[in-house]
């Protein structure tokens, strides 16, 4: 007995030894080189496309990280299943990324000088690295970036959009986070018991695996995914709805990292919101749709000049945004607030270096002044006022109006009180003066010719229709859309896409009728005649 308790004592030694000995958090093998001698601009944009802010970690594999090549030969042999003329390989694999909206290859086109090229093949905003669970066994796991929701297709001058080319800080209006989280889920549950067909579908795609990884996920990875699939009760890899394609549900997210309660134990915690074109948005005295976040010992609602862009305004709303790691990466709260300094670089960027891809259609110049004085009239009051005197509109002031304009309000209402409580118990707990305010932020407009869907939910495919509250459609096609130039948002026929058109990832339908995606409300600028609202749309073109 004594023999036996010695033996097992010196393998407990050895299995700490190698636990301690392995690499628990990697950084991102996403973030492009910047040149030496670089400014924060430059070193902001390489890491808006793929730094991890501390989401690569076995903490956050737990809960938001993936093991990627687990996953993504799970996929593959759920696609090969359903369609057995699809070859098992690579471009299998890449259509299946791209149906979800995730842009791959993809080059970015307003990278700033000094900062090379992606390094990866990888999804854009795919972060990724190696990580040794025990020494020696490395595994490659893979998270969400900034630029997984905040980089956008281009577009050609007919409106169809290039999704190989990409522009960093326009929203990805086609990502389908719902879509992705539950094929990962049914995938990894359908394949995980037949572990050795799953490993043989890794070995396909990534044949240069070694064998410390085929060990690693086999032994140790693939247990702790039966466990997780275990504690998921029904079929849902979330109890949440997620959102459709290029909108989000963060407050559902967090709720679920806080244990806080969600609406109807989670099915009608459908509070979902489109992903916003970037421009300006650090003008913004409060974050997020309903300014629930601010600065501490600040007016949360303050009307913002450039005069009030400063760099310690820039640096505390840095702050605030590392937080947003916490429900879209898995990254605890005490490292998130580490990040501070790669964000505020990233502020950096969005300040000095970012524009959103200009319109690459035509505009009648006339018109646009015609357009321009509707705005100063219909508009600027809540979206700010823009200089339009040389060249491209540039917002000179920005009212941070917030209020209730009869939009659907769910959004509003999810964002309970004991949530906001939550935070006294992280270490941001002086760095956001949280609030529920049940109301909507007025956000700054550029960009927001290429940000179609419209409202905060999404649920207005064009500005035409934003102006024409009663000809908007009750349902109609999303993800992967070109651009009606016209009436300025989604192309489509009676709600759905022209015939003769491919979407480059899925779409699907979106129900006004459903729980968050209510159509009604902003009713402003419906009385205005057809000539102006033409020559109004003329004008957001510019922005």
């Amino acid at each position: 007995m004594k023999r036996i308790s010695i033996a097992v004592g010196c393998l407990a030694v050895v299995a700490a030894g190698l636990w301690f000995g392995g690499r628990h958090e990697v950084p991102s093998e996403a973030v492009p080189d910047v040149l030496v001698g670089a400014g924060a601009a430059e070193r902001g944009a390489a890491a808006f496309v793929g730094a991890d802010f501390g989401g690569l970690s076995l903490a956050a594999l737990e809960s938001h990280a993936v093991p990627w090549k687990l996953v993504t030969a799970a996929l593959v042999l759920d696609a090969v299943d359903e369609d057995p003329t699809r070859p098992a390989n690579r471009d299998t694999l890449n259509s299946r990324l791209a149906s979800f909206g995730f842009l791959m290859p993809a080059r970015v086109q307003n990278m700033p000088r000094g900062v090379a090229d992606r390094p990866d093949a990888l999804p854009l905003g795919v972060t990724h690295g190696v990580l040794s669970p025990v020494a020696g066994m490395p595994v490659q796991v893979a998270n969400m970036g900034c630029a997984a929701c905040h980089a956008g297709v281009t577009y050609g001058d007919d409106g169809r959009p290039d999704p190989t080319t990409a522009w960093i800080g326009m929203p990805n209006t086609s990502l389908n986070l719902e879509a992705y989280t539950q094929a990962i889920f049914r995938s990894l549950k359908a394949y995980h018991q037949t572990p050795d067909r799953l490993m043989d579908m890794v070995m396909t795609l990534y044949p240069e695996t070694g064998w410390r990884e085929r060990q690693a996920l086999r032994w140790i990875v693939l247990p702790m995914v039966a466990a997780r699939l275990k504690d998921i009760p029904g079929d849902r890899a979330l109890p949440f709805f997620n959102g459709v394609p290029g909108s989000t549900n963060g407050v559902a997210a967090l709720k679920h990292v806080f244990d806080v309660p969600l609406l109807g134990d989670g099915p009608a915690d459908a509070g979902i919101v489109s992903i916003p074109d970037l421009g300006h948005r650090h003008w913004r005295s409060s974050l997020l749709v309903d300014g629930a976040y601010a600065v501490p010992e600040t007016e949360r609602q303050a009307p913002t000049t450039a005069a009030d862009d400063t760099a310690e305004k820039r640096a505390a709303l840095a702050t605030i945004t590392t937080f947003f790691t916490v429900p879209s990466m898995g990254v605890h709260p005490t490292k998130a607030i580490e990040a501070v300094p790669v964000a505020t670089d990233i502020y950096v960027f969005l300040d000095s270096a970012y524009a959103p891809q200009p319109f690459p259609g035509v505009i009648d110049e006339d018109l646009a002044r015609t357009g321009s004085a509707i705005y100063a009239t219909e508009c600027s009051a809540c979206h700010g006022t823009y200089d339009t005197h040389e060249g491209r509109p540039n917002l000179v002031s920005l009212p941070n109006w917030l209020g209730d304009v009869g939009t659907d309000p769910l959004r509003a209402e999810a964002f309970t009180q004991e949530l906001a409580d939550t935070f006294q118990d992280t270490p941001y707990r002086d760095q956001i003066a949280v609030a529920r305010t049940n109301a909507y932020v007025a956000p700054p407009l550029d960009g927001i010719w290429a940000s179609a869907p419209y409202l905060h939910n999404g649920s207005v495919p064009t500005i035409w229709h934003l102006l024409t509250p009663e000809a908007r459609p009750e349902t109609f096609e999303l993800g992967g859309h070109m651009l009606d130039f016209a009436r300025l948002g989604l192309r489509l026929q009676d709600g759905r896409y022209p015939p003769d058109y491919a979407p480059f990832s899925q779409p699907v339908i979106l129900d006004t009728a459903q729980p968050g995606l209510r159509k009604d409300g902003h009713d402003f600028g419906a009385t205005l005649s057809e000539p102006d609202k033409t020559a109004l749309i003329e004008f957001l073109k510019q922005l």
